[in-house]
């Protein structure tokens, strides 16, 4: 598969965030700036996906093996996290703190439904947080998405 990958669904950027307050993406090596190379770990524990963004010019190529991605088209809450971890898109590392430690996949396949979890999350998270300011991070986040060209490059899978 190779193409645009679409925008993902908004929760992503929450699942990102979380992501990194949880420890649980790794950046490697890499020979350049323009080449990142990371390790996701999935919110149980037991899936790893493997990340690889390669900036060139004004756009992104992409790999990750995660179901959004790979599976879905869109961008994955992996590639996002390196994103964000990169500098490429703005952190907010108190809203990353407030999405610490939530189980993901125990919610998704329980309620089936991104809006319900989406909110069972930001009820969850707003005791840290205020929930207008993970809101408000969310959506700055899907701003600056809407603004990236990144294109899937299975490829990278073995590069």
């Amino acid at each position: 598969m190779t193409g645009t990958l679409r925008q993902p669904p908004r929760i992503k950027v929450l699942e990102a965030a979380g992501a990194i307050a949880d420890g649980r993406v790794q950046l490697l090596n890499t020979v350049s700036p323009d080449v990142l190379e990371a390790v996701v770990t999935s919110s149980e524990g037991d899936r790893r996906y493997h990340v690889k963004v390669v900036k060139e010019g004004d756009h992104f190529r992409a790999y990750s093996d995660d179901n959004g991605t790979k599976l879905r088209g869109y961008v994955g809450y992996p590639i996002i996290s390196v994103l964000m971890l990169a500098g490429v898109i703005k952190r907010d590392p108190e809203v990353e703190q407030a999405l610490k430690g939530i189980d993901w996949r125990r919610l998704n396949e329980t309620y089936k439904k991104y809006a319900v979890v989406e909110d069972l999350v930001l009820k969850q998270a707003e005791a840290r947080v205020p929930r207008e300011r993970i809101e408000a991070y969310r959506d700055s986040v899907m701003r600056a998405l809407r603004g990236l060209r990144i294109e899937f490059d299975g490829r990278l899978a073995n590069a």
